[in-house]
């Protein structure tokens, strides 16, 4: 029986869901460890306790006929005071409990002479639930003071600690789940990125299998889909390769008995087609064997790659304009991407006039148009050129000496790279050869 393996993508999710609600639960309660002095500070911590006190020593030092106005103006922001002679005079709600110890210590360290009696009130006392915070003393000669308040103005309300609780909850998720993503998202990028130069570069090494177990046996599969088609390929490539080099030696053998035939006309007729033949396995071996696939990729500039080719062709008296930044910076391969170009510019001077080079760096990718002003490709044929072999009549005739491999070599070598090469017709006439690497 296999053993199940511990690093899987359910448990991390799992353990990242638990330490997150921990994590939560410890920042709250450092925050009412920590910040309760001014979030929520007990009544003793306040200064409320002594500003009542000092309210009764000046009440009860006062005449009984002025005790009522000046505990009016006795009051202030944070409550309001009233003096009555009797309790009843108050119209509070009857409590089975109403004694208030809270502040017991205190008043009797500011409060010298009799214990005096005291009664705390919230609003959840009243029958309908919205009354006031009332704190009701017995002064010494048994007359009554009341403080009251609307709501309790010290320290925060329950909406703002509510709101800090909740932002410490997400601050602390946010945090939990950050570390356990990357824990995460670092093998998928590296996944990504080794799948990525696969796309453009077959003979890439495989990837390190990393991460959890899903994504380590993801990678595992694709590093044996890569090492097939890479085997795949190899094959292929070998086979066609060894029969485009047997067919040589009868090409050479249906020459030489060519030589005896007497009718001039059919000899050369005959001679035609092994020459052409001929061509077309040259061309196949070099398709075959291309050493720009061989190459490593590296950082090149394509701006100076371009100019080099339109120097070249300026060379041999052909005018190509160039559309495009003095410098772009690229990582391919400089063999295969000059061997793409040329082929393209090429077919845009042997079939049409004014070639024109574009060049153009867009979010992502690397836009390369090359453009003439010849009779162009019908749309119903833009995708059978790419077929190896495949030559249109009329367009292109023997004596330019292309067999058909030039623009499927160039596709290949785009893909290659990751990108795509298509053909579109142009504003105006002509053909547009677009060619799109990304970066």
């Amino acid at each position: 029986m296999s053993r199940r393996p511990h690093d899987t993508v359910a448990r991390w999710i799992a353990l990242t869901v638990l330490v997150a609600m921990i994590t939560a639960l410890a920042f709250n309660a450092l925050f009412v460890q920590l910040a309760g002095v001014w979030a929520r500070p007990p009544l003793t911590e306040t200064g409320l306790l002594e500003k009542v006190a000092v309210v009764v020593r000046v009440v009860e030092a006062a005449e009984p006929a002025q005790r009522a106005h000046l505990a009016q103006v006795m009051g202030d922001g944070s409550f309001r005071v009233t003096w009555a002679a009797q309790r009843a005079a108050f119209d509070l709600p009857v409590l089975a409990d109403p004694d208030f110890n809270t502040g017991e210590q205190v008043f009797k360290h500011l409060l010298e002479g009799p214990t005096r009696p005291m009664e705390a009130y919230e609003p959840a006392d009243w029958p309908a639930g919205n009354g006031q915070y009332v704190l009701l003393m017995q002064l010494a000669d048994r007359s009554w003071l009341m403080f009251s308040t609307g709501a309790r103005s010290w320290g925060l309300d329950d909406g703002p600690r509510s709101l800090i609780v909740v932002l410490l909850v997400l601050i602390s998720t946010a945090l939990v789940t950050l570390v356990a993503t990357r824990r995460l998202a670092r093998p998928l990028q590296h996944f990504a990125q080794g799948a990525r130069r696969f796309g453009s570069d077959f003979r890439a090494p495989p990837i390190e299998p990393v991460g959890p177990h899903e994504i380590r046996q993801a990678i595992l599969a694709f590093n044996s889909m890569q090492a097939q088609l890479r085997h795949f390929i190899q094959d292929r490539t070998q086979m066609l390769a060894a029969i485009s080099h047997d067919l040589r030696a009868p090409l050479t053998r249906l020459r030489l008995r060519g030589e005896f035939i007497e009718d001039t006309d059919q000899q050369q007729r005959l001679f035609r087609d092994v020459d052409e033949m001929q061509a077309m396995i040259n061309t196949a071996l070099e398709f075959f064997r291309d050493d720009a696939r061989l190459e490593q990729a590296t950082q090149l500039d394509l701006a100076e790659l371009l100019q080099t080719l339109i120097d070249d062709y300026r060379d041999q008296a052909i005018d190509v304009t160039f559309n495009g930044p003095p410098r772009l910076v690229y990582c391919g391969r400089p063999l295969g991407l000059k061997r793409v170009m040329t082929n393209l510019m090429d077919n845009a001077i042997h079939y049409g006039k004014e070639p024109q080079i574009e060049l153009q760096h867009r979010q992502g990718e690397v836009v390369i148009r090359v453009l003439d002003r010849g009779p162009g490709i019908p749309a119903k044929h833009r995708e059978d050129v790419f077929l190896p072999f495949y030559r249109l009549e009329g367009s292109r005739n023997k004596s330019t000496g292309g067999v058909g491999l030039g623009l499927s070599t160039a596709r290949a070598i785009v893909l290659e790279h990751g990108g795509s090469l298509t053909l579109a017709e142009r504003q105006g006439g002509g053909l547009e050869a677009v060619v799109l690497l990304p970066v």
